[in-house]
């Protein structure tokens, strides 16, 4: 398996981990009342499970069982990928600090770009290794 497979899928397996327990602790506040401003959690909730967890893991399989190249790199240079990696895991950060930072509300905004250039990267990446069955 790739080393940016590895990587994809553990911070993946890590977003998840730390996603659901967020989420389990909200589940937990509304059957037994700890404190009303846990709610606070549910915009990270959401972020961590569905970009961190979901696209990250999306991206991880993409780059893993996508046909591969037929030159010596059979996945060609990934640098591209990894700055895909780097800026989508930045980017679910600054979103989840601009959630819990209400005054940072711009982080949000920085943040949702910042994974938009991660997804245009992997894009750019991945376009060649895209081919017709049988090619």
């Amino acid at each position: 398996m790739p080393r940016l497979t590895l990587w994809t899928l553990r911070a993946a397996l890590l977003y998840l981990g730390i996603g659901f327990t967020l989420g389990g602790l909200m589940l937990f506040n509304k059957g037994v009342a700890l404190d009303p401003s846990l709610w606070r959690l549910w915009p990270i909730h959401i972020e961590l499970t569905l970009i961190g967890w979901t696209m990250q893991l999306a991206l991880s399989v993409a780059f893993w069982i996508l046909p591969r190249l037929r030159r010596m790199e059979r996945y060609g240079n990934s640098a591209l990928a990894w700055i895909a990696f780097v800026l989508l895991n930045g980017g679910v950060l600054l979103v989840a600090a601009g959630e819990w930072f209400d005054e940072l509300s711009r982080l949000v905004l920085v943040g949702r770009g910042v994974e938009l250039v991660a997804v245009i990267a992997f894009a750019v990446y991945i376009w060649p290794r895209i081919k017709t069955f049988g090619a």
